[in-house]
């Protein structure tokens, strides 16, 4: 689940941001501009939900207050809560000139000499389809002209109350923030910083305050410090008056508070560098801090002081307790990451956020962000099998896995909504790639139905999904979207949540009254809907709570939306009608509750007019807002209900200072508005008046009465209307046919009841039907559509199901494994079930709704199990098996074979694991010049070198997930000697019995022969055992020349033996192992390759040499054994005496496979892979069983002795 954009998902839009309050930051179109521009944002304030990869997108709850700063650059700017405002606009770097946005592709720009005769009304104009044409040309055929109906353009300039301030000393600054206070308050204060492009930091910054509306600024370095840097303006959501500035962290990490708007600060020490902040929705003085090493602090003195909350936490995953869903405010809610890098949903006091006072609401591990915390809902993503599945939590209750129809099969899930108890989202099935399907739920966010299909969407700047949806604000349920139909992209409308949609009717004349041949399906009116994040970019759609309906948008009238030849409209009606306004995009704001509409042209140019429309956009005025053309960075208007005041930011010249124009349209209203001013207008869909079961009555001012509104009064009166069956939705599992009707989809059986229902009990049957939520209807069909209470039936069991709780067939020796029970249908409340887990142990249940948080049981052992379950009641029975994969995790694989063998005889290979088990095994061998591998289910395997050389053999072995190999080199020779070695006693002494010490001595021995004997080297082998006391093994190699001659003679290995048992018994062949540490090297015994010779003439003497070296092997082993302990394992010979289990293809080693001994497995990291002079050679032998117990994993090893 990911964080979604939608394009419409708060009401506030571009208008909100420029005519509502408080927050603005101006930065350079189209760019971060560095890490000013770019602040960290948090899910609660910026509408993204993402991916993840993996991870559950969201869009940021209607009425919490931003954590941060201001809305970023390359994100939804509606993102800013209600009362706040913010815009971002910069200046070229180097240049202090604004930059212009590159025009639309597709998109004609006028030159200045164009601009200036449009603004006059002279000059070309286009038609709807952008054809270009003479103002005194009509198109041949066409109806004439209705004056009545074309928008009127007043081009007597008028003039506005305006002054001007310049930041003088700021010329260089390229990034500024703007907060206005706002609500009765006169203080307005500005933060202007520049940003070197080239360093990628703040290098110096100003604070200027104004407290006369932004007539006359002061400038507060000196309160803060000369030498301080400050990089973010923070304030306070819930008391305006208490403002935060935090310094550039590159210098030093302190904050700045200030509880009067700003006249005085006090400077406070931080140890942690601050990446982000969320501000209690509540709670003035409490902060969450998340820090740049991912650390979460809080505060509940306004950030006097911190204390750590919890480490390793997600990014933008954390979030206050929700007022209502909640009990104690100070709860926080977090998704933090654990050693081994799994995720948890985790929830503290914030006082007391110890390891011991933690909570964990949701069982287990969640995907890697995709913890989301919205007004009552809880959301969180679970992957397995593949599949994502998506969990919510209503009101804090247990969490319930989220219905979608059952063959979406989704991909990727945005929550867009959570307004009003329910929850909006937007679904990529399995078959969409651009494109979502919208779902609504039902009150509990657990079951969703489809509201429209194929919405298109796209990619924001920072990769977050933005989605083609906007909510109109003051009309519940409206909605507009695009969506996609046969490779066109067309604007829909709904007025009851989804319900029903349909394309907008086109004007029926253009901007000067021509007629507008559009008919529909096949032409209508489409709109962007993606809310500009500058306000130089097309896309721009408004709407205001308190003017519910008036819309204002950018679009094309065609067949489908283009980037092309875009248009201003408005529709005063909610979406009735609408009426082209300009035929360039401008940016709209509402000032006097939408009484008055403001439109400033989106132009590179600079300007000094205005355009001002009292009449809902019929008419427009020219006004003058200062006397020298203006490069407009930014407009902010003043917050608050009347919103009268206006700042336009820009620069007179490309090298100028910050001019700040503050405009008053008081002067232009003679009074306030009477109650006779005002009109009844009633909100209607294409004249149906009922709209989500009432009928709403608003009252707006006549367009001919210039005065005043004042404070918002909202709806004149609202009635209930009788329900019909446009009020219904169809219900989880129902599809609307073209009849109208909802009826059972083809995988839903209408007929299943509810787990929870029993024989005497009653549950809610649907009709198929279920009421729009939020719809207020009553009576008329209601009865008829309202799922009725009806007895619980008998029925017998049916549709029995055994799963794990994460979907996997597999399970961990020593670790719980929890099994889920599913059934269909049947009388779950007098229902026997019993499971039988296949180990020996057996349970029993009365009811399944004692099992609803699974089954937990542990295995002892590895293997396959068969876990039956047999349900039964009075009406009949079911039964379902699972069969269960244990395991134990393969931690090292040892492959073991000898170093050298003869020509064309047999040679066993065993992977030798640790621990010795561990479940189902894959093993797959390469050796030899074999291309192809070969896979086997047992751990030995037997082959021929029909040639002389070295060979090299791999085995790899598959356990669940992991896949580990070891590699070794077999010498092959059509014959050898081998001598077994012995040392002086003291060697023992510093013999540790690891690989790489046996490797190292080995290396030494035969340095130490070839001094005493000068036996060339290649004629030498020689392996350290392992094992006390220490042997070794020589062996005595026919060595050949590259050429192939010189090839050394039985006869010659015989002399090469007898010069070296001769040296040996003379103790000339010694070495030091440290200084004052001599060692004498033996010779024990004398063999001759093969060991074991099938010919009748020598098997006596070769099964006398074998029984010899077994015995020897064994008598090693028995004196070792008691002479020393094993370090690092117990090992014990007993009897297994605990009940069989009952098993499936039990795992286990044959008798016959050769071993490493217990000494190689006494710890994991010392069975590492052995070069060919220190490898050991094996031999059939004696072996006995013994068992060890590593943590949770049972080992059984089988220990040989090795000569």
């Amino acid at each position: 689940m990911g964080k979604v954009g939608a394009g419409g998902g708060s009401p506030a839009g571009l208008s909100a941001l420029l005519a509502g309050a408080g927050l603005l930051v101006l930065c350079a179109p189209g760019s971060c501009g560095g890490g000013s521009c770019c602040p960290p944002r948090h899910p609660s304030a910026a509408p993204r939900w993402a991916p993840t990869p993996g991870g559950l997108p969201h869009q940021g709850p209607r009425g919490r207050a931003p954590a941060e700063p201001l809305p970023q650059l390359g994100r939804p700017l509606f993102a800013v809560a209600p009362g706040d405002r913010a815009l971002s606009l910069e200046r070229a770097p180097g240049t202090g000139a604004p930059v212009a946005v590159a025009p639309r592709s597709g998109r004609k720009r006028r030159s200045g000499e164009d601009l200036e005769k449009a603004e006059r009304g002279e000059g070309t104009s286009r038609s709807p389809r952008g054809v270009l044409r003479d103002r005194g040309q009509q198109e041949p055929g066409t109806p004439e002209r209705d004056p009545d109906k074309a928008t009127r353009f007043r081009l007597e300039e008028l003039k506005l109350t305006s002054t001007t301030f310049a930041l003088t000393g700021d010329s260089a600054h390229n990034q500024a923030m703007v907060h206005w206070s706002g609500h009765n308050s006169s203080v307005i204060l500005i933060l202007t910083k520049l940003y070197d492009y080239n360093l990628g930091s703040i290098t110096e910054s100003s604070l200027w305050r104004s407290t006369d509306y932004g007539t006359t600024y002061e400038k507060l370095n000196d309160k803060v410090g000369l030498k301080t840097i400050l990089s973010y303006l923070y304030v306070c959501p819930t008391n305006k008056r208490k403002i935060m500035l935090l310094t550039d962290p590159e210098i030093e990490s302190s904050l700045l508070i200030s509880s009067d708007e700003g006249a005085t600060y006090q400077k406070y020490r931080l140890n942690f560098y601050i990446q982000s902040l969320l501000f209690h929705p509540k709670q003035e003085d409490w902060i969450l801090a998340y820090s740049q090493d991912q650390k979460l602090y809080s505060s509940a003195e306004f950030g006097r002081r911190w204390q750590l909350i919890q480490e390793a936490v997600v990014p933008n995953r954390f979030y206050w307790s929700v007022m209502g869903s909640n009990k104690e405010p100070d709860l926080i809610h977090l998704e933090a990451r654990t050693v081994d890098g799994h995720s948890q949903y985790l929830t503290c006091r914030m006082q007391n956020c110890t390891e011991a006072n933690r909570n964990k609401p949701f069982p287990g591990y969640i995907d890697p962000d995709s913890l989301i915390v919205q007004d009552d809902y809880v959301f969180v993503q679970l992957t397995s099998g593949g599949r994502p599945h998506y969990y919510v939590s209503y009101r804090r209750n247990a969490f319930a896995q989220m219905k979608l129809p059952k063959y979406a099969l989704p991909k990727d899930m945005h929550v867009i909504s959570t307004d009003e108890n329910q929850v909006f989202a937007a679904v990529q099935e399995w078959n969409q790639n651009d494109t979502y399907n919208l779902y609504i739920s039902d009150t509990r966010g657990v079951y969703f139905t489809l509201a429209l299909e194929n919405v298109q969407s796209s990619r924001g700047p920072e990769g977050n999904v933005m989605i083609d949806l906007y909510e109109v604000a003051g009309i519940k349920g409206m909605f507009l979207a695009n969506k996609k139909t046969d490779n066109q992209v067309k604007t829909f409308i709904t007025y009851n949540k989804g319900r029903d949609w349909r394309l907008l009717q086109a004007p029926d004349t253009d901007l000067r009254g021509d007629p507008v041949h559009c008919l529909l399906p096949y032409c209508s009116l489409h709109l962007h809907l993606k809310v500009s994040e500058n306000p130089y970019t097309s896309g721009i759609i408004a709407s205001r709570d308190t003017a519910p309906s008036i819309i204002v948008a950018s679009g094309n009238i065609g067949s489908e939306l283009s980037d092309s030849d875009i248009s201003m409209f408005v529709s005063s009606d909610a979406g009735n009608t609408w009426r082209q306004i300009f035929e360039e995009e401008h940016s709209v704001l509402y000032l006097d509750q939408g009484g008055v509409l403001v439109a400033m042209k989106h132009t590179s140019l600079p300007i000094r007019h205005l355009w001002l429309s009292f009449d809902e956009g019929r008419s427009w005025s020219k006004y003058s807002f200062t006397s020298i053309p203006l490069f407009v960075d930014g407009v902010l208007g003043e917050p608050g209900e009347e919103t009268l005041i206006m700042t336009v930011f820009g620069h007179f010249s490309h090298r100028s200072e910050w001019q700040l124009v503050k405009v008053d349209y008081k002067s232009i209203f003679d009074r306030r508005c009477a109650e006779e001013d005002y009109r009844p207008w009633q909100l209607h869909s294409q004249g149906e008046a009922c709209i989500m079961g009432a009928k709403r009555i608003y009252k707006k001012r006549k367009s001919e009465r210039k005065c005043m509104q004042g404070k918002y009064a909202g709806a004149m009166e609202s009635e209930p209307c009788v329900c019909t069956e446009a009020d219904f939705d169809c219900d989880y599992g129902y599809e609307r046919h073209s009849n109208g009707q909802c009826l059972p989809a083809f995988w839903f059986n209408p007929s299943s009841l509810s787990k929870d229902c029993s024989l005497g009990q009653s549950y809610l049957n649907s009709t198929g039907y279920r009421k729009v939520v939020s719809n207020n209807c009553t009576d008329g069909v209601r009865e008829q559509y309202t799922a009725k209470p009806q007895k619980c039936p008998g029925k017998a069991p049916r549709g029995l199901r055994i799963v794990t709780a994460d979907g996997k067939l597999t399970a961990e020796q020593g670790h719980n494994v929890t099994l889920m029970v599913q059934l269909e249908e049947g009388d779950v409340q007098r229902t026997l079930i019993q499971v039988d887990f296949g180990d020996g142990i057996a349970v029993s249940y009365v009811n399944l709704s004692s099992m609803e948080d699974g089954i937990k049981h542990v295995y002892h052992n590895v293997g396959i199990f068969r876990v039956t379950v047999q349900v039964d009641n009075s009406l009949g029975s079911d039964s379902a098996v699972l069969y269960l994969h244990v395991t134990c995790p393969l931690e090292h694989v040892h492959l073991s074979l000898p170093f050298v063998t003869t020509k064309n005889k047999e040679v066993n290979a065993t992977a030798v694991l640790w621990p010795s088990q561990v479940g189902t095994l894959t093993y797959v061998w390469w050796y030899g010049n074999n291309t192809e591998p070969l896979i086997t289910l047992e751990g030995s395997i037997a082959f021929k070198f029909t040639s002389e050389g070295m060979n090299t053999i791999t085995v790899q072995v598959s356990a669940g997930n992991a896949i580990l190999q070891d590699t070794k080199t077999i010498a092959v020779y059509e014959e050898f000697r081998s001598l077994r070695l012995s040392f002086s006693p003291n060697l023992d002494d510093y013999n540790p019995d690891i690989p790489e010490w046996r490797r190292d001595v080995s290396r030494v021995i035969k340095k130490a022969l070839v001094e005493a004997t000068g036996v060339p080297a290649q004629h030498i082998l020689v392996a350290v055992l392992p094992g006390l006391p220490t042997a070794a093994e020589l062996f005595v190699l026919p060595h050949q020349d590259p050429t192939g001659e010189n090839k050394r003679s039985a006869e010659d290995l015989e002399q090469i033996s007898e010069l070296l048992i001769h040296k040996l018994n003379q103790n000339s062949v010694h070495f030091e192992l440290k200084p004052g540490v001599q060692v004498l090297v033996h010779a024990a015994h004398l063999t001759a390759a093969p060991l074991v010779d099938l010919t009748p003439t020598h098997s006596g003497s070769a099964m006398l040499m074998l029984l010899s070296v077994v015995f020897v092997g064994l008598a090693v082993f028995v004196i070792y054994k008691f002479k020393r302990k094993i370090p690092g394992i117990n090992v014990y010979a007993q009897m297994q005496n605990e009940k069989e289990r009952e098993m499936v293809s039990r795992v286990s080693h044959p008798e016959s496979r050769p071993y490493v001994p217990q000494t190689e497995l006494r710890r994991p990291g010392q069975l590492i892979d052995e070069k060919v002079e220190s490898q050991l050679i094996e031999v059939p032998n004696s072996n006995f069983e013994s068992n060890g117990v590593l943590g949770s994993c049972s080992v059984f090893s089988r220990i040989p002795t090795e000569h």
